[in-house]
């Protein structure tokens, strides 16, 4: 397989044009390829490393990337599937958010070869007259062509104004940096084909689209989504974000190893026969990608540090050797009995009492290694209490005086 082919095969869900595309990426001029993100919410996560993980490779063979942050877009919201309209936020909340998203681009893109744009600077002064010229290029016809919006239709569910301009901001975003590509997740076809569509209105040549598939959460069923909460942040130290890989189903290990690493296709192959054939323990590759993600945005040592640390916790259910302790009143200096619910409210891991409760009645809570379910529990000096798989609180005895 030669290197273009790989470039649009691997971690590909569709390409339009995609014999356009090898055509432009024959020529001898370097291409703009253009990705856009709402900083709706502080942070990315693995997800969206997917489409920059393939813009870095375009880059690597001398193409421009042209990431424009979307801080107007994300004041209206894009559903993208969902059957409501996001919060609307404000520039402020935005512009907050959107400093946590230029921290992070830059561990997987170069920055010297990436050209970053606000869309404040050419809807900073957008008029009505521009506005009502951008809508005239569409009609209601098209903007029910996107299955979300045709869905809500069909079941006389309510669809903003706002939600209509979306897509045309995101086209026109296309218009203004010149594309000659546009990237996204699976979800933005409609967007990005309607970019391709505004270009050729205005005289541009239209953009080809690249889209990459949406990487599954840790929840094994929905994209991976902040508001879900089944996501990995590339903020998350170097534990947890190893655990929550070791947390995957194993029907997602072949996908995050495509999508997320740069394990070559004939390593893939391998794991793919020997999972197919059961010849193998699925957690072995699994802990494989732990180390390969971790790596990459922490380094090596932390990555096997990070493995070693689950372990000891985790696989042999041993607690480390550092967390969080919580001084206590023990009776007679040796021993107390507490309302666990309080303890794990003070001890931060729990965010209320009311949760503490029904963690308590999950199960979720152990005392020593022992499940409790009793709201009183007997501790003593040096007792570790443990929440779910990673979150543990060392009690020890209050200083007297």
């Amino acid at each position: 397989m030669t290197e273009v082919d790989s470039l649009l095969r691997r971690g590909v869900a569709e390409i339009i044009d995609e014999a356009e595309l090898r055509k432009l990426l024959a020529g001898d001029r370097p291409l703009r390829l253009k990705q856009g993100f709402d900083p709706s919410r502080p942070d990315i996560h693995l997800g969206h490393v997917v489409g920059l993980r393939k813009l870095a490779e375009f880059q690597k063979l001398g193409h421009q990337i042209v990431l424009i942050v979307g801080d107007w877009t994300a004041q209206i919201g894009d559903p993208s599937g969902a059957s409501a309209t996001r919060t609307m936020l404000s520039a402020e909340q935005v512009k907050a958010n959107a400093q946590t998203y230029l921290e992070q681009f830059f561990k997987v893109v170069d920055p010297q070869k990436t050209e970053l744009r606000w869309q404040s600077e050419w809807y900073g002064g957008f008029g009505l007259d521009k506005v009502i010229w951008l809508t005239s290029k569409f009609t209601v016809a098209q903007m029910l062509e996107r299955e979300d919006f045709a869905k809500r239709y069909e079941a006389n569910k309510p669809i903003a104004v706002t939600e209509l301009l979306y897509p045309l901001l995101q086209a026109y975003d296309s218009v203004m940096v010149r594309a000659d590509v546009e990237f996204g997740g699976i979800d933005q076809k409609f967007n990005c084909l309607l970019g391709r569509e505004l270009q050729g209105v205005v005289g541009q040549t239209p953009q080809q689209v690249f889209l990459v598939p949406l990487l599954v959460g840790t929840d094994g069923v929905q994209k991976m989504s902040k508001s879900l909460g089944n996501y990995i942040a590339l903020t998350d130290l170097p534990n947890d974000m190893y655990g929550k890989v070791m947390s995957l189903p194993d029907s997602l290990i072949l996908s995050y190893f495509e999508l997320a690493t740069d394990v070559p296709e004939a390593e893939l192959a391998e794991m793919r026969r020997q999972l197919q054939e059961q010849s193998v323990n699925p957690m072995a590759f699994k802990q494989r990608l732990g180390r390969e993600i971790v790596a990459q945005f922490h380094g090596p040592e932390a990555a096997g540090e990070a493995e070693a640390h689950f372990e000891r916790v985790f696989r042999q259910r041993a607690a480390p050797a550092e967390m969080p302790s919580l001084p206590v009143a023990m009776d007679g200096g040796d021993v107390a009995t507490v309302d666990i619910t309080l303890v794990l409210v003070q001890g931060g891991l729990a965010p209320s009492r009311g949760e503490a409760r029904r963690l308590l009645t999950q199960g979720a809570i152990e005392v020593d290694g022992q499940q409790v379910r009793d709201l009183q529990v007997a501790v003593r000096h040096g007792t570790v209490v443990r929440v779910g798989k990673r979150r543990f609180l060392r009690l020890e005895r209050a200083s007297r005086g």
